[in-house]
């Protein structure tokens, strides 16, 4: 009898407590009010310990009827909830890249087929006229492309303008999408979902070209706009400078635009263009902005001001933008120019005849440019120092055209070069115009009476990478930076007191720390805050900071990145610079001119 109570017992308490289990797991229906409630808990805390589960059923009467564990339970299913939608949107994500991507290749492989069917046709076409003695001469010029070229009285009218610009149009067009270029794939650059784009160079063609393929996360006018300010992406420009503009059919413009390009070295002279652009929306939603250079009589814009520069040759070229389904746009850039190599000396030429050089330096660049802001807009992108985008950006274009600035040293920027009885492989520079004070983005240098003084030289260096020489000058800078440069800019600093505080001139004892600042999604470009540490000079006082600061832009250190050059760009500045702080550039610069890897050291 003891022993069936005793079961009894059991067996109630049993069901006492799988009762109790349900009535705490059980699903609750939860009201608006008690949703708010929770959602701006999990948005200050997604993961809510016992104690503030518990806190917020005190704090809440409307709470007061969800026991804690229920509450744990929503929290858990909001987690859940949250993953799920995340990694949905990465997955909608990468799906529509992936068939952006597929819809590229498709139409690359469309294009190589038509090319290969093209050459079949020429290559039967020339065996018949090989085998046939009445073969005309003139049959076999029918399919040779001639580029024509447009005398500047063709712009004297906006009819004649508008006859190049549609002219442009459907040349750009054939380049893009068709094969009026016999295109070969950029060495080093293979296609796929995680690349930039797909890149493709020239092969036996007048001039250079390039082209490039991507997939950017940006609507097309948004992508036009960035694209046709070129100053703010293509390091090698000078100024562009529009003259005319008016209005064309189907809601596109005409512009008359005059370019001035640096030279990359100090062997050579700079590059200027006079150039017609036409923007325009096809029928198929797709914006186009192309634009081919003018010729003939005209001698372009400000010919007095252009007497450092040589006039070189804009093929057909231009951006294709369409848009993409589910957001973002399908580009295609293609870049086709004549440097006019013969001004240049021998050893230089490989620079101005290189399609490889020109897809680095303008096509590879745009993209990736374009690429750096989508990605910045959308969040993904993340910089030190509490510094913006923009603001990093900018200082990186002021290092940059400041260098250009030093190595062109133009005449109208107030330049004129020194005469010099030392050595005749460094060519001093003064530019009495200047002062630090006022200077924001001009060259590297030593104050002279209130100008700057720069010095520069050039060499040629057998058989060093240049990925490898800029990490040796980045990493090791007591192995070559000279104390007394150093105090030179120190001194530079303390002339100009207002500018600088609290900089004085100091020697470098050989540590330097690097502090990151930013660098470009591909970690092809970074620019980062250098503190030297270093001993005063004895008349200085001892209870003020000794450090010297530089801001350093630094770019070509991967050897198996494709890569235009490699640079160490620097300027001294404060330990807490302002956004406006003035800049001097100095550095380095390496070009590879061949294969033997035979740099061009600036």
């Amino acid at each position: 009898m003891a022993m069936a109570v005793a079961q009894q017992q059991h067996r109630e308490s049993s069901s006492d407590g799988f009762d109790r289990h349900l009535d705490a797991g059980k699903y609750v229906r939860y009201t608006a009010e008690q949703i708010e409630a929770l959602e701006r808990v999990y948005a200050e805390c997604p993961k809510p310990s016992s104690l503030r589960r518990q806190q917020l059923v005190r704090d809440c009467p409307i709470l007061a009827n969800v026991e804690p564990k229920q509450i744990k339970v929503w929290f858990q299913n909001r987690r859940c909830r949250e993953k799920q939608r995340k990694e949905s949107c990465q997955l909608q994500t990468v799906n529509r890249k992936l068939n952006a991507m597929n819809k590229l290749l498709m139409e690359e492989n469309e294009r190589l087929q038509k090319q290969v069917s093209q050459l079949v046709c020429e290559n039967g076409s020339m065996r018949q006229q090989l085998h046939s003695a009445s073969a005309a001469t003139d049959a076999s010029c029918e399919s040779v492309v001639t580029t024509s070229q447009h005398s500047m009285r063709d712009a004297n009218n906006p009819a004649g303008l508008l006859s190049i610009a549609e002219e442009t149009l459907a040349e750009f067009l054939s380049k893009a999408t068709g094969t009026a270029v016999d295109w070969v794939p950029m060495p080093g650059m293979k296609p796929g979902p995680d690349s930039v784009g797909i890149f493709a160079i020239s092969h036996s063609c007048s001039g250079v070209a390039a082209r490039a393929c991507g997939l950017v996360s940006l609507e097309p006018t948004k992508i036009a706009e960035i694209l046709k300010d070129r100053p703010s992406w293509f390091r090698d420009c000078r100024s562009l400078e529009v003259f005319t503009m008016f209005p064309a059919g189907n809601g596109g413009t005409i512009e008359l635009i005059y370019t001035q390009i640096y030279a990359p070295t100090t062997l050579a002279p700079a590059r200027d263009l006079w150039t017609l652009r036409y923007s325009t929306t096809l029928e198929n939603g797709s914006l186009v902005v192309c634009e081919r250079s003018l010729s003939g009589s005209g001698a372009g814009p400000n010919a007095a001001a252009a007497s450092q520069f040589v006039r070189a040759e804009m093929l057909p070229s231009g951006y294709l933008i369409r848009p993409c389904e589910g957001g973002g746009s399908i580009i295609h850039i293609v870049d086709h120019l004549n440097f006019e190599a013969w001004s240049v000396p021998e050893v230089l030429r490989p620079l101005y005849v290189s399609s490889k050089a020109v897809a680095q330096k303008m096509t590879i660049a745009a993209l990736r440019y374009i690429r750096q802001i989508a990605q910045e807009t959308s969040g993904e992108v993340v910089y030190g120092m509490g510094r913006q985008p923009a603001v990093l950006r900018t200082f990186s274009q002021r290092l940059s055209r400041g260098f250009n600035d030093a190595v062109n040293g133009f005449n109208d920027d107030g330049w004129s070069v020194l005469n010099c009885d030392g050595t005749e492989d460094v060519v001093v520079a003064v530019n009495s115009t200047k002062c630090l004070g006022a200077i924001s983005t001009h060259c590297s240098s030593l104050p002279l009476l209130g100008g700057i003084l720069c010095a520069k030289a050039s060499m040629l260096l057998q058989n060093v990478p240049p990925a490898v020489l800029v990490r040796f000058l980045r990493e090791h800078r007591s192995e070559w930076a000279d104390f007394s440069v150093d105090a030179y800019s120190a001194a530079a600093l303390k002339a100009n007191s207002f500018t600088y505080p609290g900089m004085r001139p100091t020697r470098f004892t050989g540590n330097q720390i690097i502090m990151p600042l930013g660098h470009t999604i591909e970690q092809e470009e970074m620019l980062e805050v250098i503190r030297l540490e270093g001993h005063f000079l004895p008349q200085e006082d001892a209870f003020i900071s000794r450090d010297i600061h530089l801001l350093q832009l630094c770019r070509g250190t991967d050897e198996n990145a494709v890569g235009a050059c490699s640079e160490l760009v620097f300027a001294p500045i404060d330990e807490m610079f302002p956004d406006d702080a003035p800049l001097l550039p100095s550095g380095f610069r390496v070009i590879p001119l061949d294969s033997k890897s035979v740099e061009f050291f600036t």
